[in-house]
């Protein structure tokens, strides 16, 4: 375990699996004190398996046999009252909150005019009013406190390009760099910094949704969208974007806010 997090306690959303448990496992091995919250459940229609609490259960598992120290929080990003509980999990636990992770979000597929009205909004929900109603619950105690801290949003490469089949994903994610921005501006005088990251295609579930091969199928076109600089990895490995975010946590990055930062093998530049 190294120290470059010692003190510190980190909120991340959506840390049951995948992203979200590789950056509380990250986060945790560099010291800091982490409140795990997941919805632990189906969140809206998508071509993947949800997560579930025997999840957010290995992720407790994994960070404690570690050495690190965790909280676990059931929740969804939609209900500011689960948030706010999270925060009160850190106070109670670990006296303080200093980084914010929000990294929860859902992922679907289909032309635009053609979505189910309920999926369109739960996108927006999720992706976008979550990573508000997330920072939003832990800013009040983050000023107080007085001491800065670090909100972090994860966006997608559809936060910085659009992508075809994905016009709810990439107008939630595009939301959030505007939101992340507008914190930036709002929250420097108080030493707070806010930022987004962008990966691409990830190793996680969200990568394997069942319906994406038939629609790329039927619509071939849209192929040309989805290339990247680097052709290897094809798939990143939730590492790197644990990378990512330890740097953007930690105080390597003080003079850092309101920056997107991709992690993308280049595929925001094609």
């Amino acid at each position: 375990m190294s120290d470059s997090l010692r003190g510190k306690v980190c909120l991340i959303t959506g840390a049951a699996r995948g992203q979200g448990r590789s950056h509380a496992l990250r986060l945790a091995a560099e010291g800091a004190a982490v409140v795990a919250f997941d919805i632990c459940g189906e969140a809206t229609t998508v071509g993947y398996p949800p997560a579930t609490e025997a999840d957010l259960a290995e992720t407790v598992a994994l960070v404690e046999s570690a050495g690190g120290r965790i909280v676990p929080r059931v929740g969804d990003v939609r209900v500011q009252a689960d948030l706010d509980a999270a925060v009160a999990d850190a106070l109670e636990h670990f006296g303080r909150i200093d980084v914010v992770v929000a990294n929860a979000g859902v992922s679907c597929w289909g032309r635009f005019w053609e979505l189910d009205e309920t999926n369109f909004q739960d996108v927006i929900d999720i992706n976008l009013t979550g990573v508000w109603r997330t920072f939003k619950a832990a800013i009040p105690t983050l000023i107080d406190q007085g001491e800065g801290g670090s909100l972090i949003a994860i966006s997608s490469v559809a936060g910085i390009k659009a992508l075809p089949a994905q016009g709810h994903y990439a107008a939630s994610k595009h939301g959030v760099v505007g939101l992340v921005k507008g914190a930036a501006i709002e929250l420097g005088s108080y030493g707070i910094r806010a930022n987004s990251i962008h990966p691409w295609g990830v190793e996680t579930h969200m990568a394997h949704d069942k319906t994406l091969g038939p629609l790329l199928k039927s619509n071939r076109e849209y192929l040309g969208s989805f290339g990247q600089v680097l052709p290897e990895p094809k798939l990143a490995d939730p590492d790197e974007i644990s990378n990512a975010v330890l740097y953007l946590a930690s105080d390597a990055s003080r003079c850092v806010t309101g920056i997107q930062l991709p992690v993308d093998m280049g595929a925001t530049i094609v």
